[in-house]
C-alpha cells in the first residue's frame, strides 16, 4: 500500500463492521436467495452437451493440432519479448536443422527406413559368430552328458529324451534368440534415449492416424522386431485401451527375430542365387527389408480392419513433444536391454522351448508300422500344404514350433533328413540341394514360406504375454487365431493364383 495516501486521510475515521445476529441473519437470507438465482439461471447439462457435441460435428480433424500450434506460437511470442538472449545455443540450433531432414515428409521415411536397415544388419551379421559360438558350447556338452549317461548305463529313451530333445530344444532356442537380442536391443535403446524415437513415431502417426489406430504404436511395432513378446509390454505407453488393444493384437505382424533365420534362409537360397556373388547379399538383404516394410502394411490394414469392426472408435489425438537430442546413458542401456528386455525375453522362452524339443524327440523316435510318428503327421498335414503352396513337413514344424519360432528350420531338417535329433546343414549349398534337389521346393514354396513365416499365429511366450496384459482369454485367443487365419488365407490366395497363370 502506497504511504503517500494512506487509507484514512484528514480527521476521517475508518468503518467498524459491526457482527450481530442480526446482520448474520440478513447475510445468510441474502447469500440463499443469490444461490437459488444462479441455480435458476444456469443452463441445463443435457442442452450443454448436446450444444458442444454440434459444434465438435463443425470443427475441421486437425482443430486439436492447430490448438497445440496455436498455444505453442503464443508461448513463443511472448517468450520473444519478455526474453532477451545472447548467441544462439548451438545445440538447440543442431536440433534443429537435424529435425528438418529427420522429421521431413520426404526423407523422414527413406532415412527411417535406412536406419532399420542397418540396425537389422548388425543385428544379422554381428550374431553369426556369437550364435554358432553358443551353438557349439552346448552341443559339446550335450554331447558329453549323453556320453556320461551311456556310460552309467541309462537307456538309451533316457538320454535321448533328457539330452538330445528337451536340453537341445532349449540350446537351440538360447542359442538363436540371445544374440540377436542382446544386440538389437541394445540398438534399439540408443536409438530411443537418443531422442529418434518420437521422431519415428512422428512420422509414420499419419498412418497410424487413418488406419484407427494410435501414433505411438509406431514404437511398440519397432520393438516387434526384436520379440513380439516385448512389443505386446511395450503397449502399456498407449493410453487408450481401445488402441492399446489394436497395438497388442497387431503386433504379431511385423517379424521378430526368432522368424529371421526362416527368412534369412529363404533369401539367400532363392533370392541371392539369382544375382551374381558381389551383389547377393546386398539383395538377400534387400528381400528381407520388403518382407519387413510387407509386415508393417499388414500392420496397419488389420489396425484399419479391427478399428471399423470389433474395436470400433476414433483415433485419439495426442500431442508428441520431440525431446531434444542427448546423449545414451550406458548404465541406463545396458540394464533397460539387457536385463529388463532381453533376459526377460529369454526366460519366457525357455519355459515354452523345453516341452517342445520333447516333443520333437517323441514325435521323431516313436515308430508304428516302419515309420515315425512325425512321418504320419507329415502325410496328414500335405493335403492342407499343397493347397497353401507348402507341405505336410513345413506345417508340422511350423506346429511343433508353437513354443518358439526358432526352432522351425531345425525341425524342418530333421523330418525331410530322417534323424532322430534336430540338425542343421553346414553350407547353404548342401540345404539348397536337400530343398530343391531332392524335395522340389520351388519359388511359390519359397514366396509362401516368407508369407507364412510373417503372417502365422504368434509363439507360446507372446501369445501368453497377450494374456497378462490383457487379463482375458478372449483376446489372447484371437491375437493367436486371427494371424494364423490371414496367413491360410494370404497363402492360399497366393499359391491359387501361381497355379491359374502357370507359373508352377
Amino acid at each position: 500500500m502506497n504511504a503517500a495516501n494512506p487509507p484514512f486521510p484528514g480527521d476521517a475515521k475508518p468503518l467498524v463492521a459491526r457482527d450481530t445476529a442480526s446482520d448474520r441473519s440478513v447475510a445468510r437470507q441474502a447469500a440463499v436467495e443469490a444461490a437459488g438465482a444462479t441455480l435458476a439461471n444456469r443452463p441445463d447439462p443435457v442442452s450443454v452437451i448436446r450444444r458442444a457435441e454440434e459444434l465438435r460435428r463443425g470443427l475441421t480433424g486437425n482443430f486439436r493440432d492447430e490448438a497445440v500450434s496455436s498455444i505453442y506460437a503464443e508461448a513463443e511470442r511472448i517468450s520473444r519479448r519478455v526474453v532477451r538472449h545472447g548467441d544462439t545455443d548451438p545445440a538447440l540450433d543442431w536440433d534443429q536443422r537435424i529435425d528438418r531432414i529427420v522429421t521431413s515428409p520426404i526423407l523422414g521415411l527413406p532415412l527411417m527406413l535406412v536406419i532399420l536397415a542397418v540396425v537389422f544388419w548388425l543385428t544379422i551379421a554381428g550374431a553369426n559368430v556369437p550364435s554358432a559360438m553358443l551353438a557349439s558350447g552346448f552341443f559339446w556338452f550335450e554331447d558329453r552328458a549323453a556320453a556320461l549317461f551311456d556310460t552309467a548305463g541309462a537307456p538309451w529313451w533316457l538320454t535321448g529324451f533328457i539330452w538330445h530333445g528337451v536340453f537341445r530344444g532349449l540350446a537351440w532356442v538360447v542359442s538363436v534368440m540371445l544374440p540377436p537380442m542382446a544386440i538389437f536391443f541394445p540398438l534399439f535403446t540408443i536409438l530411443e534415449d537418443l531422442g529418434y524415437l518420437p521422431r519415428v513415431a512422428f512420422n509414420l502417426d499419419f498412418l497410424f492416424r487413418r488406419a484407427g489406430a494410435h501414433g505411438k504404436q509406431a514404437l511398440t511395432m519397432a520393438m516387434g522386431f526384436g520379440c513380439n513378446a516385448a512389443g505386446v509390454i511395450a503397449t502399456r505407453v498407449i493410453d487408450s485401451p481401445r488402441e492399446r488393444l489394436v497395438a497388442i493384437l497387431t503386433n504379431n505382424f511385423v517379424p521378430c527375430n526368432g522368424r529371421f533365420p526362416t527368412l534369412i534362409m529363404l533369401a539367400t537360397i532363392f533370392v541371392a542365387a539369382s544375382f551374381p556373388p558381389v551383389v547377393a547379399s546386398i539383395a538377400a538383404a534387400g528381400a528381407v527389408v520388403g518382407v519387413v516394410v510387407l509386415g508393417v502394411g499388414f500392420t496397419l490394414l488389420m489396425s484399419w480392419l479391427l478399428s471399423r469392426t470389433v474395436l470400433k472408435g476414433e483415433a485419439s489425438a495426442f500431442t508428441l513433444e520431440l525431446p531434444p537430442y542427448r546423449r545414451p546413458g550406458v548404465a541406463r542401456i545396458l540394464y533397460t536391454s539387457l536385463i529388463d528386455r532381453t533376459l526377460f525375453v529369454l526366460w519366457r522362452a525357455i519355459l515354452t522351448a523345453a516341452p517342445a524339443g520333447a516333443v520333437i524327440w517323441l514325435l521323431r523316435n516313436i515308430h508304428l508300422g516302419g515309420a515315425s510318428l512325425a512321418t504320419y503327421s507329415a502325410n496328414a498335414l500335405a493335403p492342407l500344404g499343397h493347397a497353401i503352396g507348402l507341405d505336410g513337413v513345413i506345417l508340422l514344424a511350423y506346429v511343433i514350433a508353437i513354443p518358439a519360432n526358432e526352432i522351425v528350420v531345425p525341425t524342418m531338417l530333421m523330418v525331410y533328413m530322417g534323424g532322430g535329433l534336430m540338425t542343421e546343414m553346414e553350407s547353404m549349398s548342401d540345404l539348397r540341394a536337400l530343398l530343391v534337389g531332392q524335395h522340389g521346393w520351388t519359388m511359390l514354396t519359397a514366396v509362401n514360406l516368407m508369407l507364412f513365416a510373417l503372417l502365422h499365429n504368434p509363439c507360446a511366450t507372446t501369445i501368453i504375454t497377450i494374456y497378462k496384459e490383457t487379463l482375458s482369454k478372449r483376446w489372447a485367443a484371437l491375437g493367436a487365431l486371427m494371424p494364423l487365419v490371414l496367413a491360410f488365407l494370404v497363402t492360399f490366395l497366393t499359391a491359387t493364383v501361381a497355379r491359374l497363370l502357370g507359373w508352377v
